[in-house]
């Protein structure tokens, strides 16, 4: 058996761990955004859960409301924000360890991130975040349905949520329509698109970036899976941006990420998932991913790039930390060092969640990504996490 990359703390869970109803990712979307969405799927939505629809396509009409209200109130004073601080992002695959890499940086009090609610609700968040922040905290739940991992509207989230939600092409838009194949694949790595649509692109994330410098003018520490295979475009926006690459064990990530898109696809797709090509979807779309990165990880400066072993991170978080701050030059980590001491405490006691992993799927994890499994190390022997 092979482990997830989330904690899961044992024993009897209480009233609030087991509440996992939730919004579907695409609450936060305007209206014209949701509706491109359905348009695109050809409007496949399951019967049962037309309600979702309904409801979805009605709050987007407020979001569009108010997305027209936060412009004469700050929103054109946010977009004018400069960006004094180029960001650092935690790159790595899916369920590689970047959530809990990116929550340790984020205890820096220098450091900010996207939050939950800003990425879900990116059309207005200056606008309404302090009144939903208090009044709606009942609509997410306690925990992360794949993983068991703390959630929250003020927990640190990855933008690529926010780009979909404003309307720019992701891969994530695949999760909403499952069983319509995936969607966007060229924004993964940003290749074979135009000269517009990448400048489109990037137009929408640095305007998301900027709000959030206005709300907290601190560096942001991003989290993403798909900057993994975006570097160059990320050089260009930034050209003194950081990066923290974390790898894990071949075996346990494709176990993991498969039952992540499986998750997703049950908890916040407009469809009843038949999960056909998961496996696929998993493999071809890590091979993408790891030939662009490796094509272009040489674009970063030496003292801009740093990476850590999952494995090593869980078994000395501060040391792991502590050699990060040293590689990208961030000082003052002693200062830092209590709340990351206090974070592992709380965490004391969790456990990974665990899955079977066929002879046929692990034989065939050797063989697709043997270059991965030899340039980081890894055994091609059983997983033990």
């Amino acid at each position: 058996m092979v482990g997830s990359a989330g904690p899961r703390k044992g024993g009897k869970k209480s009233a609030s761990q087991t509440r996992e109803w939730a919004p579907r990712f695409w609450t936060g979307m305007d209206f014209f955004a949701w509706w491109r969405l359905l348009w695109r799927n050809g409007f496949r939505v399951h019967w049962r859960l037309w309600h979702h629809a309904l409801f979805i396509t009605l709050i987007s009409i407020f979001h569009t409301v108010y997305r027209w209200w936060q412009w004469p109130w700050v929103g054109w004073r946010a977009n004018r924000t400069q960006i004094e601080h180029d960001p650092i992002f935690v790159i790595g695959h899916w369920r590689a360890g970047t959530t809990l890499l990116h929550e340790l940086m984020v205890l820096d009090e220098r450091h900010t991130s996207p939050t939950t609610y800003e990425c879900l609700v990116p059309n207005h968040f200056l606008f309404s975040e302090d009144f939903s922040r208090r009044w709606l905290n009942f609509l997410l739940p306690a925990h992360r349905p794949m993983d068991n991992m703390p959630a929250g509207w003020d927990r640190p989230q990855e933008e690529e949520f926010a780009l979909a939600n404003l309307g720019l092409p992701s891969p994530y838009l695949t999760i909403a329509f499952p069983n319509n194949g995936p969607k966007d694949e060229a924004y993964l790595t940003l290749e074979g698109l135009s000269t517009q649509e990448v400048e489109r692109w990037k137009r929408g994330l640095m305007q998301f970036l900027r709000q959030i410098t206005y709300r907290r003018p601190k560096r942001i520490v991003l989290k993403s899976p798909p900057h993994t295979c975006r570097i160059k475009t990320l050089l260009e926006m930034f050209p003194g941006a950081r990066f923290v690459h974390i790898v894990r064990d071949p075996y346990v990530l494709f176990a993991s990420t498969a039952n992540l898109w499986k998750t997703l696809y049950r908890k916040h797709g407009m469809q009843q998932p038949t999960y056909e090509g998961v496996e696929e979807y998993v493999f071809r779309t890590f091979e993408r991913m790891y030939e662009r990165f490796e094509a272009d990880r040489e674009l970063i400066a030496p003292d801009r790039f740093c990476e850590v072993h999952y494995e090593e991170l869980v078994r000395d978080p501060a040391g792991a930390l502590r050699t990060i701050y040293e590689k990208l030059g961030l000082d003052e980590f002693d200062k830092v060092l209590p709340a990351v001491e206090k974070y592992i405490a709380a965490a004391e006691g969790y456990r990974t969640n665990r899955y079977e992993l066929s002879p046929e799927l692990r034989d065939e994890v050797t063989r697709r990504w043997a270059g991965f499994i030899r340039q980081y190390g890894y055994s091609t022997e059983d997983a033990r996490v």
